[in-house]
């Protein structure tokens, strides 16, 4: 498979591995529910980077449809690499804006790039996708990136968005009204497309209906138009029909030459129920039904136009009017483009993240849906800058309350969400000295996590002090165990004991997993206990496959 090299590639490859995992502190007044929670819908104020790491223990392999808007890195967006990589050359490159005389603004992008779109993998459901919306500018190196990262066998389609609803009449060669969204799956073999339900101008064609009242529409069974309906360029599809008078008939062109069958001899035999055959003055015809099928609709196009999904102009208006600004904000999407996005590529509960924010189109379009159809979709947004409240969290609270001027949005969604900041990282060696100790929450999430590399849940947490339960995992079905609290004094003389041990309660033959400080007990009561244990902070690596 052909790579794509550029400077610092060696240095960004395993950086999304260095990155520390980070508290998240919830914020109860810029969140709107009762309750602050990770399980909720979530807007999180940080760097994206390490916003998607601290998101793992939670989310790992979870989310069904992650959308990015990234920097197209045209070189009038501003934008900084901030990304404290150990490389001399890239530590030269943190703090300054990347712009159209950069000479490595392509590399940098790249840099920047690659390590946060590992990390969505890992968030990424086996089942899932991931949509990336960008211009011509980055479009090929970013295809390279992404068959690197997921593997080219897992690119499902290059999308035409319709940007631009009308020409740009001071372009100096042609006026650009397009964008692409880049669609990879994790794993092609698991992932499946909604479809979408058929309009009303689409269903005027189906004009039949079968024996069970199905409407549907006949199409020639030969094939029609293009380099493959020739005898000569698919032989395998020249091959005699019997028509109901017994004769065999052949595709034949209308210039009187041999043609082709769009269908091979198996599907024939397979899709028979579906072949009716039409007498004219030639003789007898196959065609084959179509069916409107309003269970499974249609598939989606590749190119979706602004009539159907939205233009950076409706999406400016639309921001606009619900943030009731005439101060547009950058270039945001359009809720159609998000809602079409969801709609084909996520169930009525899944899971939809968003790492480079904005002004919250797809929190919006999940939403809009979820009112529309009863659903319980969650969002996840991430977004760094600093009108991640002003702007990405206002407007979601605007839509959720709806907004009384609003001629569009004047009922609001319902719903909830909450707010998060990034909060100091998780370095267990400052345990041993007592700086910037983590709460119990945050250490328990994140010794789960990098234990058992399995999803954390709080709501596991027994807050029994004799027996700190902190969840199952597959390889500890007798629980696993965090002997914590964040004060030195507590750190400085805990161990675990045989008493302690004993009050976990019995085995029954089921492994578990202990952290503590220290341990008073040998290996042989650890082994008969059935019980691994881990010194906190040295060992948390050992147990993880």
């Amino acid at each position: 498979m052909p790579t794509l090299q550029f400077k610092g590639k060696s240095f960004v490859q395993n950086h999304h591995l260095a990155v520390k995992f980070h508290q998240l502190v919830g914020v109860k007044g810029k969140s709107l529910t009762d309750k602050v929670s990770l399980h909720d819908n979530l807007i999180v104020q940080g760097d994206n980077l390490k916003a998607l790491k601290a998101l793992l223990p939670t989310y790992a392999g979870k989310v069904k449809c992650i959308y990015i808007d990234p920097p197209y890195n045209t070189g009038n967006e501003k934008w900084v690499y901030n990304d404290n990589v150990n490389s001399p050359m890239m530590q030269e490159w943190l703090g300054s804006v990347v712009d159209k005389d950069d000479l490595t603004r392509h590399d940098k992008w790249l840099c920047m790039m690659m390590p946060r779109l590992k990390l969505l993998k890992e968030l990424l459901a086996e089942d899932g996708a991931i949509f990336v919306s960008i211009d011509d500018n980055e479009q090929h190196r970013l295809r390279l990136v992404l068959d690197e990262v997921f593997g080219q066998d897992n690119f499902v389609a290059n999308l035409i968005w319709e940007k631009a609803d009308s020409p740009k009449m001071d372009s100096d060669y042609f006026s650009s009204s397009h964008d692409h969204v880049i669609v990879y799956a994790k794993r092609l073999d698991n992932f499946r497309l909604h479809k979408l339900d058929l309009t009303e101008d689409e269903l005027k064609h189906y004009t039949k209906k079968d024996e069970k009242g199905r409407i549907y529409y006949l199409k020639p069974l030969r094939a029609m138009g293009g380099q493959g309906d020739s005898r000569e360029a698919r032989p395998s599809l020249y091959y005699p029909m019997i028509a109901p008078n017994k004769k065999k008939v052949y595709p034949v062109k209308q210039d009187g030459t041999d043609g082709a069958w769009r269908w091979s001899k198996e599907k024939v035999e397979r899709e028979k129920h579906r072949i009716e055959w039409v007498e004219g003055k030639a003789g007898w015809v196959p065609y084959f039904r179509i069916y409107a099928d309003t269970s499974e609709g249609r598939p989606a196009l590749t190119i979706w136009y602004h009539q159907d999904v939205g233009s950076n102009r409706t999406s400016k208006k639309e921001v606009n009017e619900i943030l009731e600004t005439d101060n547009s904000f950058g270039t945001p999407k359009p809720i159609g483009l998000l809602e079409r996005v969801v709609e084909i590529a996520c169930d009525e509960d899944s899971i939809i993240l968003d790492s480079f924010a904005g002004s919250g189109t797809t929190a919006h379009a999940v939403l809009k849906l979820n009112k529309e159809d009863g659903g319980n979709r969650r969002f996840i947004l991430v977004e760094m800058e600093d009108y991640a409240d002003s702007i990405t969290a206002e407007r979601v609270r605007r839509v959720i309350k709806g907004v009384p001027k609003s001629k569009n949005f004047q009922e609001g969604t319902g719903g909830t969400f909450s707010y998060f900041k990034l909060g100091p990282p998780i370095e267990m060696e400052h345990i041993l000295h007592g700086d910037r100790l983590p709460s119990y929450e945050e250490l328990a999430r994140y010794v789960y996590y990098t234990a058992t590399g399995e999803e954390f849940n709080a709501e596991d947490i027994s807050g029994d002090p004799k027996k700190p339960f902190i969840g199952t995992s597959k390889h500890y079905p007798g629980g696993v165990y965090l002997y914590y609290e964040p004060d030195m004094g507590y750190l400085m003389n805990r161990a675990f004991t045989l008493d302690m041990a004993r009050a976990l309660g019995k085995h029954n033959n089921k492994r578990r997993l202990v952290f503590a400080p220290m341990k008073y007990l040998d290996q042989d009561y650890l082994d008969e206990l059935r019980i691994d244990y881990s010194q906190l902070p040295f060992e948390i690596y050992k147990f993880k496959e």
